[in-house]
């Protein structure tokens, strides 16, 4: 027969996601359960034995799911998939939270859900607003966590209940997290949701207006500032960002973006070396450290980075696709072809790797090869995006005359 038991694992994205597991832990430690996060940072060499055992030695796995949480789920040895996977293999009591803008209807949420993450879509899921807090905390105690369980409990190892007790004394001591610090969360949420540059400005500008030091909103925002051309004020939030959180690999590979932008290449790749010393299985900042050395000259260093980047993430098109451009400008065509097949493999609408790859086999004679790539372009409307149609119609005439 099951019994009641009142200790929970909190899982959730560290970054940007800290103050609502500091919330929810504060009000359900507030009612007797005995609540474990990973709140200060676990040090990398106790992080594995020290999670794994707390997900073992406890009956419940809350889970927070918002739309930022998931986009590094894809990542080989991303934890918050680890934490999730170990709580299904063990059978735990899984109750997922779902915070502003979470639906796993959305298209972006649903790719980030596969393999044995799909299963989070089975269980009951609790809705968890800003306004509603407290009425939503009572439904997470009184009715998923109030529940007879016959789950088998592992109480840690010493090392990892050292850990555990320090996380939760360093949590027991922070303060209250204010309905302010949750609303930014929430208009940050919203300008993650956002496909609207200017809306997305408006939205992380509203978190930030909330909470001037939100590192996570300055770096989106840079990042957002240097899509639209405003690099200044780009470098400004990333040089904050950076200021404020000086170990987010994610804010030194914008920078390193921005940089480039620039023409500082030198910068650039410096902010990318940061980036990876930070994260070394960060395959984005390997990439983009290639762009920045293929426009510098070094061709050779550029091909390593691209070659690193699909390693970490053999999905990763525009890896291969950076690859095969850097391999047609050192006249190595037919690996620049493999190249541009890897990536219109993983992404079939890849226009640009389409029109590169009828370049290529224009400049190797293969007309006919060339004819289909450019059409195949004009059929999923790179031509109508670019604004090329007409210059690639007359390309094809020409090529059809040569044939």
């Amino acid at each position: 027969m099951g019994q009641i038991e009142k200790t929970v694992f909190l899982s959730y994205r560290r970054r940007p996601n800290a103050p609502w597991a500091l919330a929810i832990s504060q009000n359900l430690t507030s009612h007797g359960f005995d609540v474990f996060f990973d709140f200060t940072g676990i040090k990398s060499g106790d992080f594995e034995s020290v999670i794994l055992a707390n997900i073992e030695a406890r009956a419940h796995f809350v889970v927070l799911l918002t739309p930022s949480a998931l986009k590094r789920c894809g990542e080989p040895g991303d934890w918050l998939r680890r934490e999730i996977e170990t709580a299904l293999d063990l059978r735990r009591n899984i109750v997922p939270l779902m915070l502003e803008g979470f639906s796993f209807k959305t298209r972006s949420i649903a790719r980030q859900l596969s393999g044995k993450l799909s299963l989070l879509q089975r269980y009951n899921a609790l809705t968890v607003p800003v306004e509603y807090f407290d009425e939503a905390m009572k439904r997470l105690r009184d009715d998923r966590l109030n529940i007879a369980l016959d789950a088998v409990l592992h109480p840690p190892h010493e090392a990892a209940m050292e850990a555990t007790r320090a996380e939760q004394a360093a949590a027991a001591g922070a303060p209250l997290v204010t309905k302010e610090a949750l609303t930014a969360q929430e208009w940050f949420e919203k300008g993650v949701n956002a496909t609207n540059l200017d809306e997305q400005l408006r939205l992380y500008g509203r978190a930030i207006q909330l909470e001037p030091d939100f590192a996570e909103a300055l770096n989106n925002r840079g990042a957002v500032r240097a899509g639209k051309g405003d690099l200044a004020g780009a470098l400004e939030d990333l040089n904050e960002a950076i200021r404020l959180l000086p170990d987010d690999a994610t804010a030194f590979s914008n920078r390193g973006n921005v940089r480039k932008k620039m023409g500082d290449l030198k910068p650039a790749i410096g902010d990318y070396n940061k980036a990876i010393r930070i994260d070394p299985g960060y395959a984005i900042a390997f990439s983009n450290r290639g762009n920045a050395r293929h426009l510098s000259g070094d061709l050779k260093g550029a091909i390593r980075d691209y070659t690193r980047a699909s390693r970490l993430d053999p999905a990763y098109a525009e890896a291969f696709y950076n690859r095969g451009v850097v391999r047609y400008y050192a006249d190595d065509h037919e690996g620049a072809i493999r190249d541009y097949s890897e990536a219109l493999r993983l992404d079939p609408k890849y226009a640009k790797a389409w029109y590169n790859r009828a370049r290529v086999w224009e400049d190797k004679g293969e007309l006919a090869a060339a004819i289909a790539d450019f059409r195949k372009y004009l059929e999923i409307g790179g031509g109508e995006r670019n604004g090329d149609t007409e210059e690639v119609e007359g390309i094809i005439r020409e090529l059809s005359r040569r044939l």
